[in-house]
């Protein structure tokens, strides 16, 4: 299934002016959930919808996509998070042909968050067709048992409504146990979007979390800095290596081998084209390399771009014949393996 994370990143904040783009460990804040849908397995392309083209090129500079502004009137305060989606699709769609099965959604204000959440709340949406979405919750710091309304002469009327005789009388102890939605992780299918109109549709799993770290305040952005530095300290730095180029064959390597030779039947390696997307985000240059149709004399340039489009493969240049590089990964020359292990002897962590 082709899976679409979405960082939603707008310019304008009131409670922390360019809150999406605070520094956090050295980092803006939306870089973060970046890192986190790239180290996701079962994501196949990250994108971050802004209005502003410098929060655009700080996206791009970590690795994820931009492909387009999001208008004005899906970027002030009142926009749901439902335009914002409804806009990426209608325009992934309509410019690209491409559309994902499932769309996930990481808020750029929830810094800290474990991608291995990610990759199994999606897991847990394709095994459950019967499912419109999963979202990530906490307990839930109060009971909403012991909540009122209140009207214009002041009188009180619980807000929940239960069989339970006066709930709002009992001991908390003995009340069902609820739960806030803690803004980390929200993985939907793309149809609920474009035909129910909606972020979660009707069957909606909670998938259970400890923690919550969504950011809105100054204070709540000094709370996960000081968590950061307490439980996620950076590693000793390492001397980043120089910009290289690195060309990848696409038979063997970004697609699956096919006996035939009829390419458009090929499949994407998903772990090489993460490995791929990895190298191309820290800076190198990626130049895919094919010798489609030097047997058969047939044009496999279109189907070939195609593909690359689909499987979400970031790249400077393809090209049908070898160029010139500093390294070649092919199934005879540089082994995947090999490329793992040569990130490794620079500090880098390409897959887990």
């Amino acid at each position: 299934m082709k899976v679409l994370a979405i960082i939603p990143a707008r310019s304008g904040s009131k409670s922390v002016p360019h809150k999406n783009v605070r520094l956090l460990q050295g980092k803006p804040l939306l870089a973060h959930s970046i890192g986190h849908a790239l180290a996701a397995k079962r994501v196949t392309r990250t994108i971050v919808s802004t209005d502003s083209e410098d929060y655009a090129a700080i996206a791009r500079e970590y690795g994820a996509e931009a492909p387009f502004l999001r208008p004005p009137e899906f970027s002030g305060d009142m926009a749901t998070d439902w335009e914002i989606f409804y806009h990426a699709l209608n325009w992934l769609r309509e410019n690209e042909r491409w559309s994902p099965d499932i769309c996930v959604h990481l808020r750029p204000t929830h810094p800290i968050r474990n991608p291995q959440d990610i990759d199994h709340m999606v897991k847990l949406l394709i095994n459950n067709p019967e499912w419109d979405s999963v979202r990530s919750v906490v307990t839930a710091p109060e009971t909403p048992y012991k909540m009122w309304f209140r009207d214009a002469e002041g009188m009180l009327a619980p807000v929940i409504q239960t069989e339970i005789r006066e709930a709002y009388n009992q001991p908390r102890q003995s009340l069902p146990p609820t739960y806030l939605q803690n803004a980390s992780i929200d993985v939907v299918r793309s149809r609920v979007i474009l035909e129910q109109r909606s972020m979660t549709g009707r069957n909606i799993h909670g998938y259970i979390m400890e923690e919550s770290f969504d950011i809105d305040t100054e204070g709540q952005l000094e709370i996960a800095r000081q968590h950061l530095e307490a439980n996620h300290a950076p590693l000793a730095s390492v001397e980043p290596p120089p910009a290289r180029t690195f060309v990848f064959d696409i038979d063997g390597v970004i697609a699956n081998l096919v006996p035939s030779l009829d390419y458009a039947l090929a499949t994407p390696n998903e772990e090489v084209i993460r490995m791929v997307n990895y190298l191309h985000g820290l800076g190198h240059r990626v130049i895919l390399f094919t010798a489609r149709g030097s047997q058969t004399g047939k044009d496999w340039t279109e189907t070939t771009r195609r593909q690359m489009s689909e499987w979400g493969v970031k790249y400077q240049e393809l090209r049908f014949g070898k160029p010139a590089a500093d390294y070649y990964v092919d199934d005879r020359l540089l082994s995947i393996e090999a490329v793992t292990a040569l990130a490794q002897q620079w500090g880098l962590d390409l897959v887990e």
